[in-house]
């Protein structure tokens, strides 16, 4: 039987797992095997632990579900963080997802997951630090998981007065492989860069 800290540590480790998606006391129940009102007070319990001051982050409830979060009030030094001249530049992994979620929006993070084979969390959360993607719906089905799209900072990052300026996809790829598709996209983004870079 497990403890009440081994509990505590599971559901902290999906909160991790999760992201975004957020997790929700039935999935808790779900996996824990234990009754619903035992996994919301296990969840309370870990909400009151993580406001204490000496943590980073926090968990919030949004839409039924609960997901780890900074804290505001240090909005400051995340700011700084992301207008830092060392981390303005895109990493290859957030150049990957910047650039799916530009071709395929609105998509979900599962469905970038699919085209990158990789876990797209992190890359996600850079990309909405920096402003250049958002939240623009909830998908249909079970979970309504996030969609995705770009934003306005978007399109003067790159120089685009729209989405319909994006280099455009050759026939060929639309109905290939998705290995195939996901080269296309870095393709075509890093030339978008390269050519911003120049003119900048």
């Amino acid at each position: 039987m497990t403890t009440r800290n081994e509990q505590k540590a599971v559901i902290e480790g999906l909160l991790f797992v999760v992201g975004d998606e957020g997790l929700d006391g039935k999935q808790a129940t779900d996996i824990l095997q234990i009754e619903l009102s035992e996994a919301e007070e296990l969840i309370k319990e870990m909400i009151e632990d993580y406001q204490a001051d000496d943590r980073g982050i926090e968990i919030v409830e949004i839409a039924g579900a609960y997901q780890f979060t900074t804290k505001a009030k240090h909005i400051s030094y995340y700011e700084r963080f992301v207008e830092s001249p060392t981390t303005s530049s895109l990493s290859q992994a957030a150049l990957e997802t910047l650039a799916i979620v530009a071709y395929k929006q609105p998509i979900t993070r599962a469905e970038i997951e699919d085209i990158r084979g990789v876990k797209t969390e992190k890359p996600l959360q850079t990309l909405s630090a920096k402003h250049l993607v958002k939240e623009v719906g909830r998908a249909e089905g079970t979970g309504r998981a996030i969609l995705y799209g770009t934003t306005k900072e978007f399109l003067e990052y790159f120089g685009l007065k729209s989405k319909e300026d994006l280099p455009e996809l050759p026939e060929q790829f639309e109905d290939g492989s998705i290995e195939d598709e996901a080269d296309l996209f870095f393709e075509n983004f890093e030339s978008v860069m390269e050519s911003n870079d120049k003119e900048d």
